[in-house]
């Protein structure tokens, strides 16, 4: 069969690609440059805890050392703390990186992977596609015609896949500016981020009374000021001044000593495509969304996407076209990008409009630096991963569902489990590989060797129920899951999120829920699947 053919080689096609690897699909990654990004420390990115390992889990490179997992988190007002986060094993840090950094290693981890073809100085001009696969065009040094199963478009905001489709591309311009200077310096806070609202110090021209400080790895840290509305030029000596009255701010002196490596402007949109997927040609990342106001984490929500595709594709490519499958894509992927713009949407004139509900609403303003927090920290409404509970995926009305600490639909906890072959590992080392994961959460377990317990109790039951579903699945066993009782069994899918907890073994409610999450039909346990299951229930 054709590759796949991924039009973009920014971090979320790079991404895509690794993954469609993982699941033993060929890619082919068309790049319109040279191969290499430029380094700007200026352009930065934060992932949350889970998409970092995501990262590290395609990459086999540890993050650590590339970018800096904060110690914790402040919000200021004038000279007062108004919240801080220590980060910790109860509270995962997020990971603040240089995107050429990012990009660099996922690079270097492409380039030795056998299935997937980079070419550079190829631009895309024209995608032509029938039933049976994809047909584009590239102009440049090496330009020709490619073949391919299905073409992702993940070419950024000036998507020429979206164009070429002619889908639209509403939403808002310029939401958000940001001057940004990266720089060396020693900040009173090692290692932590901060932001600041109306700093105490005067502060003239085209700012607004917002920094927000992000440390990087080496004492390099990026600096934010939002810019009022409107277009007022951010010239060099600005900056500077900027820079120099926030550093002595900040030291409660002069100006200390610091060296500006990097300066730039950074300008938010919020856009939604209305379309994510036309045929057997589909979009990701910034090419199918624009977000990024009040800290919210675009390139987080990019590979969000990568890693939601990618298994589905997997299908597809393996097993034939899977068209509800398929679909699930754009209708999981765009209504949990469309809840994270709407509530920047409804907050924008509430924590920017210098009034209004302040003057109704008590305690307001420590509301607003709570829903500041939430975007900066990958929480709440303007920040937390999105759930798939009204996924066309999700199964319906499984007599033996229960609940556990993960509501249906959300990403999983990462507990320790054992593997097949005996080892101990950690749930998510087994995520993306075109599984789904079957849980037992079996207490007594880890403590006892696999061969004392896998023949005892529930295991022959449910390894017979396991080999008899519809699609690949490797079972698993945890001591304890977070909310979870004795006996418990969880259905994840291939890219961590739960599909239901089930109490028990129950073959036909298991069998009902993998044919759901995989595309089939989201029914009640039927007497097609309980006489799929009537071998594993007579064991």
């Amino acid at each position: 069969m054709d590759p796949v053919i991924i039009v973009g080689a920014g971090p979320v096609g790079l991404t895509l690609a690794l993954a469609l690897a993982r699941q033993e699909v060929p890619s082919v990654v068309l790049d319109e440059g040279p191969g290499k990004d430029e380094p700007r420390l200026a352009r930065t990115v934060v992932l949350r805890e889970d998409t970092a390992a995501l990262v590290e889990r395609l990459t086999g490179v540890p993050l650590d050392g590339a970018g800096l997992r904060w110690a914790g988190w402040r919000a200021m007002r004038r000279r007062q703390v108004t919240r801080e986060v220590t980060f910790g094993d109860e509270e995962p840090a997020p990971l603040h990186i240089a995107q050429h950094v990012l990009s660099g290693i996922l690079r270097t981890a492409v380039e030795g992977e056998r299935l997937v073809r980079m070419c550079v100085d190829s631009r895309l001009d024209t995608v032509e596609q029938e039933p049976s696969g994809v047909t584009a065009h590239t102009r440049g040094p090496q330009g020709t015609w490619w073949r391919g199963s299905y073409l992702i478009g993940c070419d950024g905001p000036r998507s020429t896949v979206r164009k070429l489709l002619d889908i639209r591309f509403p939403g808002r311009t310029a939401v958000e500016r940001h001057a940004v200077a990266a720089l060396r310096a020693e900040l009173p806070w090692d290692g932590e981020a901060l932001l600041h609202r109306t700093p105490p110090w005067r502060t003239s021209g085209p700012f607004a009374g917002e920094i927000t400080g992000r440390p990087l790895p080496d004492g390099v840290w990026r600096l934010d000021w939002l810019l009022p509305p409107g277009k007022d030029l951010v010239t060099p000596e600005l900056l500077l001044a900027r820079v120099r009255e926030t550093l002595a701010g900040w030291n409660d002196g002069p100006t200390p000593a610091y060296e500006l490596l990097d300066t730039g402007v950074h300008t938010v949109h919020h856009r939604l495509a209305r379309r994510w997927r036309a045929g057997r040609v589909l979009l990701a990342g910034d090419a199918a969304h624009l977000l990024g106001a009040f800290g919210t984490h675009g390139l987080d929500e990019g590979l969000r996407d990568a890693d939601n595709l990618a298994w589905k594709l997997s299908l597809a490519w393996h097993h034939g076209p899977h068209e509800a499958l398929l679909d699930s894509y754009q209708t999981e992927r765009r209504a949990v990008v469309a809840a994270r713009l709407r509530a920047a949407d409804q907050a924008l004139p509430l924590l920017r409009g210098g009034g209004g509900i302040r003057a109704y609403v008590p305690g307001t303003a420590r509301g607003h630096h709570l829903l500041l927090g939430d975007g900066h920290l990958g929480r709440g409404p303007l920040g937390a991963p999105g759930t798939y509970a009204g996924s066309p995926l999700a199964p319906r009305h499984l007599e033996a569902e229960v609940p556990v600490h993960t509501p249906p639909g959300a990403p999983v906890e990462d507990v320790l489990v054992t593997a097949e072959d005996g080892s101990f590992v950690r749930l998510r080392d087994r995520l993306g590989r075109g599984a789904l994961l079957v849980v037992l959460v079996a207490p007594g377990t880890g403590v006892w060797e696999r061969r004392h317990w896998v023949g005892a109790g529930l295991m022959p039951r449910l390894a017979a129920a396991v080999t008899a579903l519809p699609s690949p699945a490797e079972l698993l066993v945890a001591e304890s899951y977070p909310g979870a009782a004795a006996h418990t069994v969880l259905l994840i899918r291939p890219d961590g999120h739960l599909v239901t907890a089930l109490t028990g073994v129950r073959p036909a409610d298991l069998y009902a829920a993998a044919e759901a999450a995989v595309g089939g039909k989201p029914a009640d346990a039927t007497e097609d699947a309980k006489e799929a299951t009537a071998g594993s229930t007579a064991n």
